[in-house]
């Protein structure tokens, strides 16, 4: 099926590695023109050479700039003026208790999680308007919903992209442009399979049974019981992205598993 994004210029933020990468890559094929952002200059490049090899006939390119900052925000902003595509995806997350979960940690979340994706989406949204199309995607969690207890901090940043993205498209009614959420489950990056390789080689197990354990003590609801690639997040955001997807706005979509246990 052709998606109808030949030609759109899209930008995703935090998109060197990861899901974030996965999505940038996936609209690539789609012949999307896709702006790569990252904090060190070599990963930059990097993906903006593996996007090159992809698809011959699209332009992407790549910045390097600390997208959690007002400063770094705005070097984006001066490069990329206007895009089609917004995909707000830069995140930071941990494991703490919520006892040991100090005021610069849920400051830090705020910032990275919640600011960054308010910054741009307030920037290019407007020049969206003015043309009459565009597509805004917070990648969100599951943990927006279903809040991990060791994960307090992350999952209310999280939840905060869910009433941003809901309000936002009531606002923008009538406009050519949606706003939607993604919500991925526990998915397998190159980050998470390191720390899943240290972990089961500190606790003595294999990492099919780390797995297992992991599906069994937090995330019960769980249908699939295992990690997503981080490939099979990426066409739901490439959906989103498209012309297709007109009559989808204002909703959370949900591709994490069956975790989030309601039918709605």
């Amino acid at each position: 099926m052709d998606m109808q994004l030949s030609g759109k210029k899209a930008l995703v933020t935090g998109s060197t590695y990861g899901i974030g990468y996965a999505i940038a890559e996936a609209l690539t094929k789609e012949g999307a023109n896709v702006v790569i952002t990252g904090r060190h200059q070599e990963s930059v490049l990097n993906a903006v050479a593996q996007l090159k090899n992809i698809n011959a006939d699209t332009e992407p390119t790549g910045l390097k700039a600390d997208c959690t900052t007002t400063d770094g925000c705005q070097q984006i902003f001066d490069a990329v003026p206007e895009v089609d595509i917004l995909i707000n995806n830069l995140g930071i997350y941990e494991r703490k208790s919520f006892f040991e979960i100090e005021d610069s940690d849920w400051t830090r979340f705020f910032e990275v999680n919640v600011m960054s994706g308010v910054r741009f989406t307030r920037f290019y949204t407007p020049k969206m308007v003015k043309k009459k199309w565009g597509r805004v995607i917070f990648v969100s969690s599951e943990s927006g919903l279903m809040i991990p207890p060791d994960m307090i901090h992350y999952g209310f940043s999280k939840s905060a992209q869910l009433s941003i993205s809901r309000g936002l498209a009531i606002s923008l009614s009538g406009t050519g442009v949606t706003v939607n959420a993604l919500l991925p489950g526990p998915t397998r990056t190159d980050t998470t399979e390191r720390q899943r390789r240290e972990r089961a080689d500190n606790w003595g197990i294999s990492i099919e049974q780390l797995e297992k354990e992991f599906f069994e003590k937090f995330r019960p609801t769980s249908i699939t019981k295992r990690f997503a690639t981080a490939s099979e997040v990426a066409p739901l955001a490439v959906y989103l992205s498209s012309p297709l997807s007109a009559l989808t706005t204002g909703a959370t979509l949900r591709v994490e598993g069956g975790i989030v246990n309601q039918i709605t």
